[in-house]
């Protein structure tokens, strides 16, 4: 590692120590900066092509994994709030939908209210489990238990009310193993991420079918060239297998790369979409 290079990971090692270390405090931008004796606009830059995040953001994170916790153990709101550093429960109300896409309360009962339809189906490269609520598809996974498939699902909303039902959402997502999915009606999506892995999953969807990417070229692409690693995290929590193609992500030396649901299948899945692309003549 270069000298600089070096200087620049302690430097943001020191700032990510001081955040975790610091939260509750919720310390600006400016004062994060002096810490590591940097101007607050070099430190934003460094930062952000280090950890592929903002220090904001990445400040973010870590208080709402804190109320994450407290609300776990329930704790009120106005509590989880005061004990995160948030000056009430209007801020920790925000913090969860900019981050976590839904309400705080939503995330201590949850998804209490929530309604969620699933269906078991085949497909070309194993069964699949595909869930979806009034807002979109929230779920497709390879499964090869369905028990535990629906266990899966279910743990990340136990209080939701499920429903055994292929809807016209889910119907809808399944075609896209017959047609190109550029030519049926839009497909809507319910998804729950951060800001940086709807921009990851959003760019996923721009990479053509039968057509490959690398990591650091969809880093590259949302202006975070050293944020590979940070966009090889936000693929494999991808909730929405195929649909979301995230098997089309390879490593830049031409490996696979990991799959959430695989690499044999992911094999299978770049080799029927190279097909279905350029159809060979018959002989």
């Amino acid at each position: 590692m270069k000298a600089q290079d070096e200087l620049n990971f302690n430097r943001i090692a020191e700032a990510i120590k001081y955040i975790r270390a610091n939260f509750k405090s919720q310390p600006s931008l400016e004062e994060i900066a002096k810490k590591v004796n940097l101007s607050p606009f070099h430190f934003q830059k460094l930062f952000s092509e280090w950890a592929g995040t903002s220090p904001k953001r990445f400040l973010q994170y870590v208080s709402i994994g804190h109320a994450r916790q407290l609300l776990k153990n329930n704790h009120s709101l106005f509590s989880t709030a005061l004990e995160t550093g948030l000056s009430g429960s209007s801020r920790l109300h925000d913090l969860f939908i900019n981050i976590e896409g839904m309400t705080p309360g939503e995330y201590k009962n949850g998804g209490k209210n929530l309604s969620i339809n699933y269906s078991f189906a085949q497909s070309p490269f194993g069964n699949i489990l595909v869930a979806s609520t009034s807002k979109g598809i929230c779920d497709i996974s390879f499964y090869e238990d369905e028990n535990t498939a629906l266990q899966t699902l279910q743990n990340k909303f136990p209080e939701a009310i499920y429903t055994q039902l292929a809807d016209l959402e889910q119907q809808n997502a399944l075609f896209i193993f017959n047609h190109d999915w550029t030519k049926l009606r839009q497909i809507k999506l319910h998804l729950k991420g951060t800001d940086f892995q709807i921009k990851v999953w959003e760019s996923l969807l721009k990479i053509p079918m039968g057509q490959l990417s690398t990591y650091g070229a969809i880093a590259k692409n949302l202006a975070n060239p050293n944020a590979a690693r940070a966009v090889g995290t936000a693929i494999g929590d991808n909730p929405v297998a195929f649909l979301i193609p995230c098997h089309r992500v390879i490593q830049s030396s031409g490996a696979l790369g990991g799959y959430h649901w695989g690499t044999d299948r992911k094999t299978a899945i770049i080799g029927w979409e190279a097909a279905k692309a350029n159809p060979q003549p018959a002989w």
